[in-house]
C-alpha cells in the first residue's frame, strides 16, 4: 500500500511537471509567433547591422511567414494537446469520471492566461527584443518541422483544389501589401489615418501592378508639331502651348522624329536673333530639327514602377508610348507617375484648366470621360471595376457595347451614367450618380 501511494505521488509529480513544462513551451510558441509577426523588419535590420545575431535570425525567419506560422502552430498545438491529454489522465485518476470536466476547466484557464494572453501581451509590447531572443530556437523548430509543414501545405492546397480554389505555390498566404492596405483602410475608417495619406501610400505600393497604358495621355490629345511648317509657325505653336516638350513628326503623326524642348528653342531663338545682323529675318532659315532631342519610346505594357526608374536613370521626364506594332498610343511623363502617388499636380499654366470631376448641388458628379476609373474611385470612395477599361468612357462603352449618344442614360454596377458631351467617337463628359 505504501509502495502504491509512493508510486502515485511520484507519478503525480512527474505528470504535473510535464504539464507545467508543456505550458511553458506553449507560452513560448505563442509569444514567439506574436513577436516575430509584429516585429518591425526595419528595426530588426538596424539591430542586425549592429551585430545582433538574434535579429539576423529573425529577419531570415520572417522572409517566409507561411512556413514560420505553420511550424509554430504545429508546435503549439502539439504541446497543448499533449498537456490536455496528460491533465485529463491525471485528474481522472484522482477524481474519477468528474476529472474530465475538471481537467477541461483547469487547462482552459491555464492555457488562456499563461500560454496565450500573458506571453502575447509581453511579445506585442517588446516585439523586436522578444523576436531576437526567440529566433534562434524557432529556427531550429522550423527546420525540424519543415517536412511536416510542407506536407500539410500540399495537403491543404489539394483539398482547396478539389473545391475549385487554386493557390499559386510560389505565393505566400500572408502578403505584405495586403496587410499594409488592410491596416491603412482600417486606420482611415477609425480616423487614425487621413484619406490623402492612405491614397499616397497605396498609390506608391501599386506602381508595380499598373502599366503606362493606364495613365498615359492618349494620342488624340497630344500636341504635335509638323516639321514641314515654317519656323515662325512652329515658334508660335510652342509659345501658345502649355507644355514645355512637344513631339515633332514628318508626313505622318506616327512618324515621330524628335522632341523639341521650350528651353532649347528659347536659347536657339536668342542666339539666332542676337547673333545675326539680319535679326528677326534670320528666323526664316531656322531648322527646328537642329535643336530637337531624340525621341524616347516605351512599350505600353511597361509598369509604372519600372518606368519611373528608367526616367530617373536616363534623366528624362518624357516618353512616347507605342504598342506592339510600334504605333503611337500616347505619351507619359514623370509627373503623370508622381500624380498617381500625391494626386493632381497643377502649376501656373494649369490653373484655368477644368477639373476632371466636379460635384453638383444635387449630389451628382460631372466627370471627364478620359478620367481613369482609379482616380474616380479614389476621389469619391466608390468601387467601380477597372479590370475591363481604364477610363470612365471606356467602362461605359464596354458595358453598353456601343458608342452612346448625348443624353443617353445607362445603369451599371449600381451607378447612373448620363452622357453629357461627345466629340466624334469620344465621350468627353458624363453625369454620374450612385443609386
Amino acid at each position: 500500500m505504501e509502495a502504491e501511494t509512493h508510486l502515485l505521488d511520484l507519478t503525480f509529480w512527474i505528470t504535473a511537471g510535464a504539464i507545467l513544462g508543456l505550458l511553458i513551451l506553449s507560452a513560448f510558441f505563442s509569444g514567439s509567433e506574436t513577436a516575430l509577426t509584429a516585429a518591425s523588419r526595419s528595426k530588426l535590420r538596424a539591430q542586425a547591422e549592429k551585430g545582433s545575431k538574434g535579429a539576423e535570425f529573425a529577419l531570415k525567419i520572417t522572409e517566409d511567414n507561411e512556413r514560420l506560422i505553420g511550424s509554430v502552430l504545429l508546435g503549439n498545438n502539439l504541446v497543448n494537446i499533449l498537456a490536455a491529454a496528460l491533465a485529463t489522465a491525471l485528474f481522472t485518476k484522482l477524481f474519477g469520471e468528474s476529472g474530465v470536466a475538471l481537467a477541461t476547466l483547469v487547462m482552459t484557464v491555464l492555457v488562456l492566461v499563461f500560454s496565450e494572453v500573458l506571453p502575447k501581451t509581453y511579445a506585442i509590447t517588446n516585439a523586436e527584443s522578444a523576436a531576437a531572443r526567440a529566433a534562434p530556437i524557432i529556427l531550429v523548430v522550423i527546420k525540424v518541422f519543415s517536412p511536416i509543414v510542407s506536407a500539410v501545405r500540399l495537403f491543404v492546397r489539394g483539398i482547396l483544389a478539389v473545391f475549385g480554389v487554386k493557390i499559386d505555390p510560389n505565393r505566400q498566404i500572408l502578403a505584405i501589401k495586403e496587410e499594409i492596405a488592410g491596416a491603412l483602410y482600417l486606420g482611415q475608417s477609425e480616423g487614425v489615418v487621413e484619406k490623402e495619406d492612405r491614397d499616397r501610400i497605396l498609390g506608391a505600393l501599386d506602381l508595380g501592378e499598373r502599366t503606362v497604358e493606364e495613365i498615359m495621355l492618349h494620342r488624340s490629345r497630344i500636341e504635335l508639331i509638323d516639321v514641314a511648317l515654317d519656323p515662325e509657325a512652329i515658334l508660335n505653336q510652342c509659345l501658345e502651348s502649355n507644355h514645355t516638350r512637344l513631339p515633332l513628326y514628318r508626313d505622318d503623326p506616327d512618324n515621330i522624329i524628335g522632341v523639341v524642348h521650350a528651353k532649347d528653342l528659347l536659347r536657339a531663338m536668342h542666339k539666332l536673333v542676337t547673333g545675326s545682323r539680319d535679326g528677326a529675318k534670320a528666323l526664316k532659315n531656322f531648322d527646328v530639327l537642329s535643336i530637337a532631342r531624340k525621341p524616347y519610346f516605351v512599350p505600353e505594357t511597361t509598369t509604372l514602377d519600372e518606368q519611373m526608374r528608367q526616367f530617373l536613370r536616363i534623366r528624362s521626364h518624357f516618353a512616347l508610348v507605342v504598342d506592339e506594332y510600334g504605333t503611337l498610343e500616347g505619351l507619359i511623363t514623370l509627373e503623370d507617375i508622381l500624380e498617381e502617388i500625391v494626386g493632381q499636380i497643377t502649376d501656373e499654366f494649369d490653373q484655368d484648366m477644368e477639373y476632371a470631376i466636379r460635384k453638383t448641388e444635387d449630389n451628382q458628379f460631372i466627370v471627364d470621360g478620359a478620367m481613369t476609373i482609379r482616380d474616380l474611385n479614389r476621389a469619391t470612395e466608390w468601387a467601380l471595376p477597372d479590370d475591363m477599361a481604364n477610363t470612365v468612357a471606356g467602362l461605359v462603352i464596354h458595358e453598353a457595347q456601343m458608342i452612346p449618344a448625348v443624353d443617353q442614360v445607362f445603369i451599371f454596377h449600381g451607378f447612373r451614367f448620363q452622357v453629357l458631351a461627345r466629340k466624334d467617337n469620344r465621350i468627353t463628359k458624363f453625369k454620374i450618380r450612385k443609386l
